[in-house]
């Protein structure tokens, strides 16, 4: 009879909270967000890798408490992949999903069909975390279905969102920047007092709808950016205006006196271009410009000011997460693809992520950026396949961040290797490819297509 008793104080103190040892945890997501898109330099040595003419001092003050992560990667260079990716810890091409936006049509290749909605099957970390005691929310852009947060683990949410806040808010809350921080620092409020460790996930609308920054940022930098194109002027702007609120957010933790306890981690769902041409590529397309994103940490144990040039990838996270909260590796559910990044976090960013696999794969076999393709990552080097053409290029990224100067017809071998490794990989996890249009006329131009996202007016695409 005691031992019953004993087991059921045990589940008890799990499922109610009693865990004042495990870190709260607050993730950070921005929307299209360039890795050079701050005032906060993402690699010590790389000229351009912050954005000198926006105004970003929140996200400076947290890479400065924190560590900042040189190669940070998006599992997607598009938004409900990667969204997908961190809720399960897989990779868009082993889920399925690896577009947002519907498929082109009219091009030599026909575009493979995505899931478009979260699995009730799926796993999610607000459902781990959950389980383990832990409170959870997620606010702001949801984009995968499925019923919504609180149908997959979370105990408060916006709902099943997509991009239409973005365009709903405007001054003095543009896209809810300031409405979210406000109702995640209530949640924090509410689980401090009972000592309960929470768990939230705050997807910002931003950079979306940049237009409906605030109007007197929008003067700032009409102001400081006379004569640049207007989108620069407002993806400066609602790039303020998101710092302001991850500000808010970093002082409500303060204020609960939750920052030796509290681990806020920043990364952004996709690339939008390497801008002043230090990266190649951009949303759509998984050249670096991508693909690599802010990635900033902090928290117990990190040490202030410090750097990791260790490839790490979002869906790291989801076993990173588990570690926080003390969740038994053999507790995860099958599949995952990402390792925990703690042990970087305690070393001053030296050392290696344990991954299944020690390759990286982006797999994007459509047409948006670029004509379908897919990376693939094994120490420095990257090798990127086209489908169109079957052509491969290889990149040394230690010398070659711009991915300027193509060395497959130099070394061969190693080419060769990758594209097998490539090819091994998108095997084991039944990816998805493109196929032959069999009425595909090369004579016949295709039409552009509009992007923008789930009721953006005047628009049907889900960016």
């Amino acid at each position: 009879m005691m031992r019953v008793l004993i087991a059921i104080l045990l589940l008890l103190l799990q499922t109610m909270g009693v865990a004042s040892d495990r870190p709260n945890i607050v993730f950070m997501l921005s929307d299209d967000q360039a890795w050079n898109g701050l005032s906060v330099a993402m690699h010590p040595n790389v000229s351009g890798s912050k954005e000198a003419d926006f105004h970003t001092p929140n996200l400076e003050k947290l890479a400065s408490q924190g560590m900042r992560f040189s190669a940070g990667y998006a599992p997607a260079s598009v938004c409900s992949p990667t969204r997908i990716s961190l809720m399960t810890g897989k990779s868009p091409a082993a889920l399925h999903w690896t577009k947002a936006a519907p498929p082109e049509t009219g091009h030599k290749l026909m575009e493979p069909r995505n899931i478009r909605s979260i699995p009730a099957n799926e796993t999610t970390i607000g459902e781990l975390l959950r389980k383990a005691g832990y409170a959870t929310a997620h606010y702001g852009k949801w984009h995968i279905g499925g019923g919504g947060p609180e149908q997959h683990g979370f105990d408060e949410s916006d709902g099943d969102t997509g991009n239409e806040n973005a365009y709903q808010f405007k001054d003095p809350n543009p896209v809810d920047i300031f409405g979210m921080a406000d109702r995640a620092a209530a949640f924090m409020e509410k689980n401090a007092k009972v000592k309960k460790p929470f768990f939230i996930q705050l997807s910002w609308n931003a950079l979306h709808a940049s237009e409906n920054a605030n109007q007197a940022t929008l003067t700032k930098y009409e102001r400081q950016l006379k004569g640049e194109n207007r989108k620069r002027i407002t993806t400066a702007a609602i790039t303020e205006d998101l710092d302001t609120g991850v500000g808010r957010i970093m002082e409500a933790i303060d204020q609960l006196g939750l920052f030796e306890t509290t681990y806020v981690i920043y990364m952004a769902d996709n690339g939008a271009g390497g801008g002043k041409k230090v990266l190649a590529g951009g949303k759509g397309g998984v050249w670096e410009g991508g693909i690599r994103v802010p990635f900033i940490v902090r928290g117990p144990g990190v040490k202030p000011n410090s750097w990791c040039h260790t490839r790490v990838v979002g869906y790291d996270l989801f076993p990173t997460f588990c570690e926080f909260a003390g969740i038994a590796p053999g507790k995860m559910p099958k599949g995952i693809e990402g390792g925990s990044i703690a042990s970087l976090l305690k070393t001053a960013g030296l050392g290696e992520v344990k991954r299944p696999r020690e390759e990286l794969v982006f797999h994007f076999p459509h047409y948006q950026g670029d004509a379908p393709h897919s990376a693939i990552f094994v120490g420095d080097l990257k090798l990127l396949h086209f489908y169109e053409d079957n052509r491969d290029e290889l990149y040394d990224l230690s010398k070659d961040i711009g991915e300027r100067d193509d060395l497959a017809a130099q070394r061969p071998a190693e080419t060769k290797k990758l594209r097998e490794r490539l090819d091994k990989y998108l095997a084991e996890v039944d990816a998805q490819f493109p196929s032959p249009n069999p009425n595909f006329d090369p004579h016949q131009p295709v039409e552009p297509k509009e992007r923008g996202g789930k009721n953006k007016p005047g628009k049907s695409t889900t960016n």
